[in-house]
């Protein structure tokens, strides 16, 4: 019996200072933290052993940093798709006699593409960069799942290198958008696409910088205020998905810059606000309603800028001229204000003015925040379109021009003086569809009549698209050549 109550004693003993010095240590605290973590919901912070813990949809440490972003790629990824483009690489391609009168058989190779993309919608809306469907002939699209369909192209815009395209299915995983201008530098990111064509791909890091203006978009009206990452982007993560911890899109992953043409560490998107306007007027429109300020010569404030022109400020932009026909000058802007804010958002770069302008369609009010005498003043500007006007530009969209992949626009009474003729249609865009697939049609084409009826008005040539069937003959020319030309299309 004495043994037995000394052996009792001696565990009770070293049981107690085993407890103690786990307890002293912090072990058990720290468990019971780590293990809270796992339980609570989406939209609460809970404290536990006086440690601030994160929602346990960023699956962060306790130091802040994510250790598992799982929950944002099951979010995204079955929302971006793998597009496959393919061409038609014409024999005749760099032919001047060929160029010059648009004619000759039509002999090339085939060549295929591949991008991404990100579908908006469940009804099979989806939006990519307009450089992957970029003289596309044909258009696959293939899901998360591996489903694949023919998509066609809804409208493009090349002065934000953005396009929307659409399959025809139902029920599909559809992306949200964030708000881009709550995106700030340092949160983490993940960048979703396909590429080198290894599909569902998912890489992260943190957004580097915003508001980036790279000059890569060639378009005479291009808006860059590129979301830059580190995130590993890759040729073939165009048109793909950069998303938050939530799985929401921030932006349309877009460029890279690198001096061999992989990922060197620098990344960039297109904002997700812009993102939404371009698709909502290429869903209404098949064209974009671009919005103008009004100023013709602007420059990004810096130091040097600032002492120049006597300013005690060195962030906005500066306004050297205006147009008298814009909405600025009618507006009350001057030359020599300094525009600070737009619509309660900071102004630092002439990249970020461009893209807060483009979000808005002719006729839209914008509150200004300009610096002027020393003093702040705010200031409401209606916007116009190109023409100084607040309506919106007329677009003619179908569903025959659609899949006809074909966009036209009327000549002006300038260009109709210019080529010395009454009427006519200009071919001002085209896309995969049947045009391209059965006529080796350009762009530039101008339609003087279809079958044997006269053209006066891109409108007119769209009813009477919607109206036939069978065999229709466009006969036209080429501007540089005045050499009638025919292309026979089946609708």
């Amino acid at each position: 019996m004495k043994n037995l109550l000394s052996y009792l004693l001696v565990s009770l003993v070293v049981s107690t200072a085993t407890l103690g010095i786990y307890h002293y240590a912090g072990w058990g605290k720290q468990d019971a933290a780590l293990s809270e973590t796992t339980s609570l919901t989406q939209n609460e912070t809970f404290t536990v052993a006086n440690r601030n813990l994160q929602p346990a949809y960023s699956t962060t440490s306790l130091s802040g940093a994510p250790t598992d972003f799982h929950i944002a790629a099951d979010e995204a990824m079955p929302a971006v798709v793998h597009i496959t483009a393919k061409q038609t690489v014409n024999a005749y391609a760099n032919d001047p006699f060929y160029e010059l009168f648009g004619w000759g058989p039509r002999r090339g190779r085939q060549g295929t593409s591949t991008g991404s993309g990100v579908i908006l919608s469940s009804d099979g809306y989806i939006v990519t960069n307009n450089h992957v469907i970029k003289d596309a002939d044909e258009l696959n699209v293939t899901l998360f799942d591996n489903r694949t369909y023919s998509a066609k192209v809804i409208g493009t815009d090349p002065s934000t290198d953005l396009g929307l395209i659409k399959v025809d299915a139902t029920g599909l995983p559809a992306m949200t958008l964030a708000n881009s201008d709550a995106v700030r530098v340092g949160e983490w990111v993940l960048a979703v696409g396909n590429p080198f064509n290894l599909a569902s791909t998912a890489t992260a890091g943190i957004v580097s910088a915003i508001g980036r203006d790279l000059e890569i978009i060639k378009d005479q009206m291009a808006i860059e205020s590129f979301i830059q990452t580190d995130a590993a982007v890759n040729p073939g993560n165009s048109g793909g998905a950069l998303v938050n911890l939530e799985g929401q899109l921030i932006g349309v992953n877009t460029a890279i810059a690198s001096p061999t043409g992989a990922y060197a560490g620098y990344a960039f998107a297109v904002p997700a606000n812009i993102v939404k306007k371009v698709v909502s007027d290429l869903k209404e429109f098949g064209h974009v309603q671009r919005a103008f300020l009004g100023v013709s010569k602007i420059r990004t404030l810096n130091g040097d800028v600032a002492r120049s022109e006597g300013l005690d400020i060195t962030e906005g932009v500066l306004i050297d001229q205006l147009a008298t026909q814009g909405g600025a000058y009618k507006g009350g802007l001057d030359e020599g204000d300094v525009i600070v804010g737009v619509n309660g958002i900071a102004i630092k770069n002439d990249a970020k003015l461009r893209e807060l302008v483009a979000r808005n369609r002719p006729g839209d009010k914008i509150d200004i925040k300009v610096y002027r005498d020393n003093r702040y003043l705010e200031l409401p500007i209606q916007l116009t379109n190109s023409m100084g006007e607040t309506t919106l530009d007329a677009f003619y969209r179908s569903d025959q021009l659609t899949e006809l992949g074909v966009e036209f626009r009327d000549l002006t009474d300038d260009e109709l003086d210019r080529l010395q003729i009454d009427n006519g249609v200009l071919v001002s865009r085209l896309h995969a569809g049947t045009l391209r697939q059965q006529t080796d049609i350009k762009e530039n084409f101008i339609i003087l009549q279809v079958n044997e009826e006269k053209l006066d008005s891109s409108e007119k040539l769209t009813q009477i698209l919607e109206q036939e069937s069978g065999k229709v003959k466009l006969t036209g020319f080429y501007p540089r050549a005045y050499r009638l030309v025919s292309y026979v299309v089946e609708l």
